[in-house]
């Protein structure tokens, strides 16, 4: 394809949105001329079936729940008023909740007003809070926010051993169930170094969390501060519109009411049941192109910028987990999904361009483009980075567009295709829509490939494994407590009369004795090792 060719098909398919200040790019994607007619049946049933998720019909057949994230950024749109009240008086809370705690109203129990917070979550419940502020977050914060997103205690101590202030500060505790091991280990963790300090988790703790949950019940009974809603038509990854995101970013003094406008407007934008209008149903009819209607291919999210250098993590989650599903909506195996990962440009001019380029061609690209080089949130008296030339009329804002342009026409010299969305700055309403954006059409194209975007087997099948071996763990150490002499691996399955689980056994053990937990004494080899309770 020359020049002109190129440039031909760049205007066909540039999809612009003066209002919104954004656009689409799907001209470095390979696709044929007839391919839109082709699909649109397919692309028609998705329209059909995304139209009956948002009034509410059972979208998540597995566990017989709607699905409501769209309601969210428009309460006008849920099924019920009882629901539409219950988005409307949650989003009041939170914003009476935050200025309360920014003017000392709410303090702790000194009256002194917090100055950090502290989310503790996984998945959903801290991936999209994690974005949000590496996105807006400035000097001027009202709170600082850390987070324990793992079950890792070497990390939550580096946490806490980074947070000034245990006194001023707030602490987060997110978990619809109440059950997630993960985040409830870190709110043992997080209580007692609040605790171990003569502090009370009454006035320092919020919850997130469905009602009558593990959770809800431990802060109705600790009195925490206050206690937002999980409800269950909203999925962990598509949650950071309801309180599990918007709590934190009230806190921090980001403006809730942008990031809903933003999202609500690509709502807008992306129910036009037009292709070409439609910036989610591009996206999803591209994916679907390029992946042969199979995932042949990953995506790699490049955003130019380090605001959005989360984001591709983000993706992850929301791209990966709906649709990497074994089984289609009819029971076929069809193994589905989309492998997702990234880094921020030009910092992968130095890391993975060069295979990109010339390595294996398995992936496509989706670059983020933002026009305006200050965000307007970093303002730093009268010095402006993105003003000063570091060459006579050359700024460093000039170059990071230079590299992304460069990249993304060295890639399409090679074959290499790429989707670019633009965006005309980084802001709470610009956030909103990258969001909501890639909400509508991993949607869609799950409705092309016919699976259920909404439910998540695979991490529920990683959590009962996990707890399997924990019981597994204790059977161990309660055998150990009742030998006299040091046991072998051999040993020990057989005493527990679990042979078929040796190598399992042998990574348990390996785990305790590092630990201090158990006592090694050396054989010959690693394998030959004998145990005893320390």
């Amino acid at each position: 394809m020359n020049a002109q060719q190129l440039w031909s098909k760049f205007k066909e398919y540039y999809l612009f949105d003066a209002q919104r200040q954004f656009a689409l790019d799907i001209s470095r994607i390979n696709f044929p001329p007839s391919f839109f007619s082709s699909m649109a049946g397919p692309l028609q049933a998705a329209f059909s079936a995304m139209q009956k998720l948002e009034a509410g019909e059972i979208a998540n057949p597995d566990e017989k729940r709607m699905v409501g994230h769209y309601w969210l950024r428009d309460s006008k749109r849920a099924p019920s008023p009882e629901i539409a009240a219950e988005i409307d008086g949650t989003l009041a809370k939170i914003k009476e909740f935050a200025k309360s705690v920014h003017s000392g109203k709410i303090a702790n129990a000194k009256g002194e007003k917090f100055s950090h917070l502290l989310v503790i979550g996984i998945g959903g419940s801290a991936l999209g809070p994690q974005f949000v502020n590496q996105a807006l977050g400035a000097a001027r914060d009202p709170l600082k926010v850390s987070f324990f997103d793992n079950t890792d205690p070497d990390g939550m101590q580096k946490v806490l051993a980074l947070l000034p202030d245990l006194t001023k500060t707030l602490v987060i505790v997110t978990s619809k169930s109440g059950g997630t091991k993960e985040t409830r280990n870190g709110q043992l963790i997080a209580k007692h170094a609040f605790e171990s300090v003569g502090l009370s988790v009454g006035t320092h703790f919020v919850a997130v969390t469905g009602a009558g949950s593990e959770l809800d019940k431990t802060a109705t009974a600790e009195k925490w501060l206050a206690r937002f809603p999980m409800w269950d038509w909203i999925g962990g990854r598509t949650s950071e519109f309801s309180a599990v995101g918007l709590l934190p970013a009230a806190l921090q003094g980001f403006d809730v009411d942008e990031i809903l406008r933003g999202a609500r407007e690509m709502d807008e934008l992306t129910r036009v049941p037009e292709v070409q209008k439609n910036p989610a149903a591009q996206l999803a009819l591209m994916f679907y192109h390029v992946g042969g209607g199979k995932g042949l291919k990953d995506m790699v999210v490049l955003p130019y910028k380090d605001r959005l250098e989360l984001f591709s993590r983000y993706l992850q989650q929301l791209v990966m987990e709906s649709l990497g599903k074994e089984k289609d909506l009819s029971g076929a195996k069809v193994n589905q999904g989309i492998a997702v990962y990234g880094n921020k440009g030009s910092t992968d001019q130095h890391a993975y361009v060069q295979q990109l380029r010339e390595g294996l061609n398995n992936f496509f690209a989706v670059f983020i483009e933002v026009l305006r080089d200050d965000s307007g949130l970093t303002a730093n008296g009268s010095f402006s980075a993105a003003a000063f030339e570091v060459e006579k009329g050359v700024t460093s804002g000039d170059y990071l567009s230079g590299f992304y342009q460069g990249t993304r026409s060295a890639l399409f010299e090679n074959q290499r295709e790429s989707i670019s969305i633009t965006i005309g700055s980084v802001s709470p309403y610009s956030i909103g829509q990258l969001i909501a954006l890639f909400e509508r059409a991993v949607g869609l194209y799950a409705s092309l490939v016919n699976i259920n975007a909404y439910h998540q087997p695979g991490v529920e099948a990683g959590k009962k494994a996990a707890q399997q071996v924990l019981t597994l763990q204790q059977q161990i150490v309660d055998f150990l407590s009742s030998q006299s002499a040091p046991q072998s691996i051999e040993q020990i399955a057989r005493g527990i009369k679990l042979t078929d689980s040796i190598e399992t056994i042998f990574k348990i053990v390996r785990h305790l004795a590092a630990n201090h937990r158990l006592a090694i004494k050396a054989g010959p080899s690693i394998f030959e090792d004998t145990y005893l309770r320390a």
